[in-house]
C-alpha cells in the first residue's frame, strides 16, 4: 500500500472515531451561549459530527448528509417536513438538469470534438507555448459547463496522447518540465474554469443558495442570476488563467520552438472523429437553448431595465432551474439515431445522484442553522476574532479561509462549512455579507497545492509526471494569486449583482 493510501485510510478511521466522540462531547457540554437554545445545541452536536465526517470522508459524503438530516429529525431539531424540504429546493433541479446535459455532452463526444477543434487551429500551430495556452483555455471553457473532474479526465487523456507522440517522434527533445506543465495546466484550468458560470462547479450553486437564503438586498432576498454571476465569474477566470499560463509557461519550458509531430497527431485524431453526428448536433442545440434562457433575464435587464414587465416576467418564469430542466427535456426529444433520442432515461440516471443528495444535506443544515439561531451564536462568538475588520477585511478573511479549508477537504464540503459561517459573522459585525459570501464561494474552488485537494489534482498526480514538490510550489502561487484576484474582482464588480 502506498504512503498516500495509508494516510487516506488513517484519515477515514480517525473520522469514524472522532465524529461520535465529538457529537457526544458537544451534546453533553454546557455552552452558555446555547443555554436557552436547546434545538440549536442539538444541531451543533450533529453538525460537529457531520463536519468531521465530511473532512475525513470516513463514509461517503452523500450518506453523511442524509444521516445528518435524519439525526436532526430524531433529535427533534425540526419536523421532518422542514428538515427534508431543502432536498426539493429549485437549485437541486438546476443540478439535475445541468448534470443530464453534461452526461449527454460526454456521451456523444461533444467535449472531445470541441477540444480537438481548438487544438488544431492554425493559430496554435506547433508552438509549445500556444499549444499550452490553447490546451488550458479549452479545458477552462469546457469546465465552465460540465464537471471539473470529468473535464480533467477527458483532457488528461488528450494531454497524455500529445506527450506520447512528442516522446515517440524523436525529432524534438522535449524538456520533462513541459510534461509537468501540461499536466498541471489540465488540473488547474479545470478548477479555474468552473468559476465562470453558476453551474461550473458545485460550490457555486451551494454559495448562491446560502446567499439567496440569508442575504437581503433592498429588503428582498438576494437573487443572483446566471448572467450576473458571469459578470464576476468570467473576469475572475480570465485574469487567473492568464496569470497561471504565464508562470507555467515560464517555469515549465518545452526547450524547443516547435513541437514536431504534435500537430499532425491532433489533426489525425480530429479526422477520426468524422462528421458531426446527429446526437452531437441535438446536444449542442439543447445546450445553446439552455444557455440563452439562462442569460435572457440579464440581457432583458440591460435592454429594457429591471423595472420593465419583460424583465419581471423573465425573473419570475425563468429561475435557473427552469432552463436547466427545459434543456434536459429537449435531450429526450431531439434525435440521435432512428428511433433513439439524444439521451435515454437509463443514460440520464447515470448522473452522480450522490452529489445531488450531498447538496441537499448542505442546504438543510444551512436552513436549520438559521432557524434555530445556531448560525447567529457562531457568528457572534467568531466575530471577536476580527475586531473592526470592516467590509474589505471581511472579504479578504473570507476568501483566505475558504481557500485554506479547500486544501484540507473537498470544495463541496468547504462551501457547506465556510459560506454560511461567513455570512453570519458579517451580519453579527454589522457588515454587508454579500461580498464576503461571494469571496468565500469563489475561494472554495481554489486549493491547488496537494493531490488530495481536488479530484482534478489527484488525476494528474497519478500520471507520474507531476512531482509533489512542484505541485505544492506552483499550487501555492495559484492559491495566493487566486485570493488576490477574487478579492479584487469581487470588490470592483460586486455592485453589479445588487
Amino acid at each position: 500500500m502506498s504512503l498516500e493510501s495509508r494516510i487516506d485510510l488513517l484519515r477515514r478511521r480517525t473520522g469514524l472515531v472522532l465524529a461520535p466522540l465529538l457529537f457526544a462531547f458537544v451534546l453533553s457540554a454546557n455552552f452558555e451561549s446555547l443555554a436557552d437554545k436547546p434545538t440549536a445545541h442539538r444541531l451543533a452536536a450533529v453538525m460537529a459530527a457531520v463536519v468531521v465526517l465530511w473532512v475525513t470522508e470516513a463514509i461517503p459524503m452523500a450518506l453523511t448528509a442524509l444521516l445528518g438530516a435524519t439525526a436532526c429529525v430524531v433529535l427533534q431539531v425540526a419536523p421532518a417536513k422542514n428538515v427534508f424540504a431543502p432536498f426539493a429546493d429549485q437549485l437541486m433541479f438546476l443540478f439535475i438538469g445541468s448534470f443530464m446535459l453534461a452526461r449527454a455532452i460526454e456521451l456523444h463526444g461533444l467535449d472531445r470534438r470541441l477540444a480537438l477543434s481548438v487544438l488544431t487551429l492554425k493559430a496554435v500551430g506547433g508552438s509549445p507555448s500556444r499549444v499550452l495556452f490553447a490546451f488550458g483555455a479549452t479545458t477552462a471553457f469546457i469546465s465552465a459547463w460540465i464537471s471539473n473532474t470529468a473535464t480533467t479526465a477527458m483532457m488528461f487523456a488528450i494531454g497524455l496522447s500529445i506527450l506520447k507522440v512528442l516522446r515517440d517522434d524523436g525529432r524534438s527533445r522535449i524538456d520533462p518540465r513541459y510534461a509537468t506543465g501540461l499536466m498541471l495546466m489540465t488540473s488547474f484550468s479545470a478548477s479555474i474554469g468552473g468559476l465562470a458560470t453558476p453551474i461550473g462547479t458545485p460550490p457555486n450553486v451551494i454559495g448562491l443558495n446560502f446567499i439567496r437564503q440569508q442575504v437581503v438586498i433592498n429588503g428582498a432576498p438576494a437573487e443572483i442570476t446566471f448572467f450576473e454571476w458571469c459578470l464576476i465569474g468570467v473576469p475572475t477566470v480570465v485574469l487567473l488563467y492568464l496569470f497561471m499560463f504565464a508562470y507555467l509557461n515560464w517555469f515549465c519550458p518545452a526547450g524547443v520552438r516547435e513541437l514536431s509531430g504534435g500537430r499532425e497527431y491532433l489533426e489525425d485524431q480530429r479526422r477520426q472523429l468524422g462528421p458531426w453526428t446527429r446526437g452531437q448536433l441535438s446536444t449542442l442545440a439543447a445546450f445553446l437553448i439552455m444557455v440563452m434562457l439562462w442569460v435572457a433575464p440579464g440581457i432583458v435587464a440591460l435592454g429594457w431595465g429591471e423595472a420593465s414587465d419583460a424583465y419581471k416576467w423573465c425573473k419570475a418564469s425563468l429561475p435557473e432551474a427552469v432552463p436547466a430542466l427545459l434543456g434536459a427535456g429537449l435531450l429526450f426529444l431531439l434525435p440521435c439515431t432512428r428511433g433513439r433520442p439524444a439521451l435515454t432515461w437509463p443514460e440520464a440516471t447515470q448522473i452522480d445522484w450522490g452529489v445531488v443528495l450531498l447538496y441537499g444535506g448542505g442546504f438543510a443544515f444551512g436552513m436549520l442553522a438559521q432557524e434555530t439561531k445556531l448560525a447567529e451564536v457562531i457568528g457572534q462568538n467568531l466575530i471577536t476574532w476580527l475586531p473592526n475588520a470592516g467590509s474589505f477585511g471581511f472579504l479578504i478573511a473570507a476568501t483566505f479561509v475558504a481557500t485554506l479549508v479547500s486544501e484540507a477537504t473537498s470544495n463541496t464540503a468547504s462551501a457547506n462549512i465556510v459560506v454560511p459561517v461567513v455570512i453570519t459573522m458579517a451580519k453579527a459585525a454589522g457588515v454587508d455579507p454579500l461580498e464576503p459570501a461571494l469571496g468565500a464561494t469563489f475561494g472554495c474552488s481554489l486549493g491547488f497545492m496537494l493531490p488530495v485537494s481536488t479530484p482534478c489534482n489527484a488525476i494528474v498526480y497519478g500520471s507520474g509526471m507531476v512531482p509533489l514538490s512542484r505541485m505544492i510550489r506552483y499550487g501555492v502561487l495559484l492559491d495566493i494569486a487566486g485570493t488576490v484576484v477574487i478579492v479584487a474582482v469581487v470588490k470592483l464588480l460586486g455592485t453589479l449583482v445588487r
